[in-house]
């Protein structure tokens, strides 16, 4: 996985049905701004509210729709219930798995360590690992990610920290493997880049996947300093779709660029007055940018 994807929203109906056809709908919205692969039932996609048949179902759509690689989300807490998700998106065409740190319960590095190689081991698709603390007070350490980089069958990483140093500390440990370390935090793109990043998951490339590709391209061709300059400029927007308004902000900001993003899952709620007010500014403020990219 190299490039930018979302982690793919999905777009749900007014009774919190699956809009099947809104999915399909949305992923050619988004590969037609330039995404590299798509990452169906991620954090952003609300998989955690959803059944594992509609997760199960969303990878399968996604997967026949789309014309890139996709990379699904398939980890849960225990162990049962990611080898049956990940089998089922290798049934369903997907390319690799994406798979979060198991959560709830408190583990070691090691425990760790010997969940993704029994995952690994398993999977007939590559295994991504992924680490996403500030969902899951879980975070890996770059040793225990340059052991499981090790494995023939772990492909790479998602690393949602936001930690620049621990992303160079880890791209460090994983630069002489075939290791796709890829980061999770759009405000950092053009940085996570720059320190050897292959590229990033990205909530911002739900909402504005032009301003994502254009970091990358910027940074493929040479062009650092137009890197930066990209993603500071969407730093604000990025901040406001997730930390700020999370999934009901990203929703509403995809559905005012035309994207068919459909309605929240309960317990989240639309996002309110306010929050659309700053979001319009932001949006404003992006499609000022979007004629220089």
């Amino acid at each position: 996985m190299h490039g930018t994807g979302p982690p793919l929203v999905t777009p749900f109906d007014a009774e919190g049905a699956l809009d099947e056809p809104a999915l399909r709908e949305l992923v050619g919205w988004v590969e037609a701004r330039g995404v590299d692969f798509l990452v169906p039932c991620g954090s952003n996609s609300e998989a955690e509210l959803m059944t594992a048949a509609e997760r199960a179902r969303t990878v399968e759509v996604v997967a026949d729709e789309a014309s890139v690689p996709v990379l699904a989300g398939t980890g849960s807490p225990g162990l049962a219930e990611t080898l049956e998700a990940t089998a089922a998106a290798a049934d369903a065409g997907a390319d690799a798995a994406l798979v979060v740190t198991p959560f709830y319960y408190g583990h070691s590095m090691a425990t760790l360590e010997e969940y993704y190689t029994e995952v690994a081991d398993a999977a007939e698709i590559p295994v991504y690992l992924y680490s996403v603390p500030a969902y899951t007070d879980v975070k890996l350490d770059p040793d225990t990610v340059a052991t499981l980089a090790e494995h023939p069958n772990i492909g790479g990483m998602k690393d949602s920290s936001g930690d620049i140093q621990t992303f160079q500390r880890t791209q460090r440990r994983v630069a002489d493997l075939d290791f796709d370390l890829m980061v999770g935090s759009g405000g950092v793109l053009a940085q996570a880049l720059a320190a050897g990043g292959s590229g990033g998951v990205l909530a911002l490339a739900n909402v504005a996947p032009e301003a994502t590709t254009a970091v990358y391209e910027a940074h493929e061709a040479g062009d650092h300093e137009r890197a930066r300059e990209l993603t500071a400029a969407c730093v604000e927007l990025n901040y406001a779709v997730t930390g700020g308004h999370s999934v009901p902000g990203l929703k509403y900001a995809m559905r005012e660029r035309g994207a068919p993003a459909g309605h929240v899952r309960s317990p989240h709620r639309p996002a309110d007055e306010a929050a659309r007010a700053a979001l319009d500014d932001l949006l404003a403020e992006f499609e000022a940018l979007r004629g220089d990219l």
